[in-house]
């Protein structure tokens, strides 16, 4: 992927993007495509998925089986190639020494961030997901509604390729007929949750998933997202060319050289080098948006982290995209007389109301699937079926606000290094009995994951820790964490509905739970979103409906940080289409000369 020197960035751009992920690979699409002449600044170094993608390598030609070590944590043949929770030259600290009262902060330092490792799940938020304060009286309300984003949901799924279903079930939109594309038998083990869980009343269907089963309609997908412009409908039309369907072969996570995975290194920046107005420095690790003295964004100060020396680069307008704790950090690092405590911080809220996704989770051993046949097992890494949330009209009753969708595994894939016969079941076997065993019990267990809405609250947050800098002298952020009597009751709640279904499917529940400690610690399910949120007024929120900052016109946050609140459905889709309608926004807004 071509990248130009940090030196070499000496022009005045319209437009400079900080981060390459979701958010800012979206907004990259977008104004290029628009003829905005951007630059792209990224913290970690360049990546090739084409050439760095170990796709067909077995786990026995890995480093200790693939198995995860401290500095690769989803195993060596994970596509995070640098980054992860801890990173020696970007520490970060915690207000509290409690376990259960720190956040554990994911980043990934390379091309495209996170969108080469994430699980592709791509879930619209509903109309209840917009205004969840109108609903029960709790959090925040967004400033737009369901509407105002749904046909930029359409383009991005149209645009990445997402495979799935309509099921008009409550509250989990469709898509417009011929949108999604058909989605992957399932496995025997989701297709046996499936069966039992009608007779409790939840709803298996199949998961939403930015992977390709079908090539893309590159003859007319593209005349669909730029009516009237041939130029841009050439380059993208090219550029879905160049995308295969899956075929099945390896894990999603060690990202995808065939480019049937959405990667923003595969969709989003490829068609916007191509219209030569984008320029991406990488190893860029920002320090601050700089300011002018009519108090709007003028440029950006980062250090270049191939000499250790700062860099300004200049532009009409500035985008944050640098996931939700970074932007905070460098919002709150931007200081100047006109904005002492932050850039854009009148409010105060530049890093408050951050939010992560609920997560818990329970394993099962399962008799009906010991024994099995190979079954459909390849397919996508990850989930082919999913369990939308069902209780909306039961919500009085639960005792905790909104509800959380469930995600399942089963599979009898390639096993990973452990040993495939738990103790307890193998009984003290060896020999040709061991092998009878294994091959007995592996593919029985299946595990159930929570994934749920947190509702946003003063407890979680983060700010500058002004006794401890980074390698470059940059104060680092200090968080704050703690999970709500909401959060916790709604883990009670799906321990008890996984160890129903384990049950009802004949299964025995396998995982040890320990009280109140089954939820996961925050940040660990990598969906951390809010730090500026969107709202009505500037003294009540950080940025408006489009993603503008109230108090800087000419600044945009296109991340996870304007998010009121969190759904249960992953942040990722939802990212790239505000992202699409606020790039959008600031083309028209530039073009009335009102940035």
């Amino acid at each position: 992927m071509p990248m130009i020197r940090a030196e070499d960035a000496t022009k005045d751009y319209d437009v400079i993007i900080v981060g390459s992920g979701a958010g800012g690979g979206q907004m990259a699409f977008t104004l290029t495509l628009a003829g905005i002449k951007c630059l792209m600044l990224e913290a970690g170094r360049g990546y090739d998925p084409v050439a760095e993608t170990p796709m067909f390598q077995r786990r026995d030609q890995a480093p200790l089986l693939g198995n995860s070590t401290p500095d690769k944590e989803f195993g060596f043949l994970d596509a995070t190639v640098d980054g992860g929770w801890q990173m020696p030259a970007e520490p970060y600290t915690q207000a509290s020494d409690k376990p259960e009262q720190q956040f554990w902060w994911w980043r990934a330092r390379m091309m495209g961030g996170r969108t080469n490792h994430w699980g592709r799940i791509s879930l619209r938020n509903g109309p209840y997901d917009f205004k969840p304060k109108s609903r029960d009286g709790l959090g925040l309300d967004w400033p737009v509604d369901y509407e105002d984003v749904e046909p930029y949901y359409t383009k991005v799924e149209q645009l990445i390729g997402v495979y799935g279903s309509n099921e008009g079930l409550e509250n989990t939109p469709n898509s417009p007929d011929g949108v999604l594309q058909p989605p992957p038998k399932a496995r025997a083990g989701e297709l046996l949750a499936q069966k039992h869980g009608k007779t409790l009343g939840i709803p298996i269907i199949p998961i939403h998933r930015a992977v390709l089963t079908q090539t893309l309609d590159a003859d007319r997908l593209p005349a669909v997202l730029f009516p009237g412009n041939a130029w841009a409908q050439k380059i993208v039309g090219d550029s879905m060319r160049a995308r295969a369907a899956c075929f099945w072969a390896t894990p999603c996570g060690r990202g995808c050289s065939t480019g049937a995975n959405y990667q923003s290194t595969t969709v989003h920046l490829p068609p916007a080098l191509a219209t030569g107005n984008l320029d991406i420095v990488a190893n860029a690790h920002v320090r601050e948006v700089l300011v002018g003295n009519n108090g709007k964004a003028r440029g950006v100060l980062f250090v270049d982290k191939t000499t250790g020396q700062d860099v300004q680069v200049n532009a009409n307008a500035v985008v944050l995209a640098a996931s939700s704790g970074e932007t905070v950090r460098i919002m709150l690092n931007s200081k100047s007389t006109l904005f002492p405590d932050g850039i854009a911080n009148g409010s105060g809220l530049v890093g408050k109301y951050i939010m992560d996704t609920v997560g818990t989770s329970l394993q099962g051993q399962i008799p009906a699937l010991e024994n099995l046949p190979p079954y459909n097992e390849d397919g996508a890494g990850g989930s082919h079926f999913y369990a939308p949330w069902w209780l909306y009209q039961q919500a009085q009753a639960l005792g905790f606000p909104r509800g959380y969708h469930i995600e399942m595994g089963a599979t009898r894939g390639m096993p990973g290094g452990g040993n495939p016969l738990p103790d307890d079941l193998g009984n003290g076997a060896y020999g040709s009995r061991y092998k009878q065993e294994a091959r007995r019990y592996y593919g029985s267990f299946m595990g159930f994951a929570c994934r749920g809405e947190m509702i946003p609250n003063d407890n979680c947050f983060a700010e500058l820790d002004n006794n401890v800098s980074d390698t470059w002298g940059i104060p680092v952020l200090k968080w704050h964490w703690q999970w709500a009597e909401h959060e916790q009751r709604m883990c009670d709640h799906a321990e008890l509905t996984f160890r129903e279904l384990i049950e009802t499917m004949g299964g025995t529940v396998r995982s040890v739970t320990n009280g109140r400690n089954r939820i996961e610690p925050g940040g660990k399910i990598i969906h951390e979103v809010g730090g500026a949120i969107m709202g009505t007024a500037a003294a009540t929120s950080v940025c408006n409906g489009y993603n503008q900052t109230w108090e800087v016109p000419n600044l945009f946050l296109v991340d996870g940080t304007p998010f009121p609140s969190n759904a249960d459905k992953n942040p990722t889709l939802t990212i790239m289409a505000l992202a699409w309608r606020a790039g959008d926004y600031l083309v028209d807004q530039s073009r009335r000369g009102l940035l």
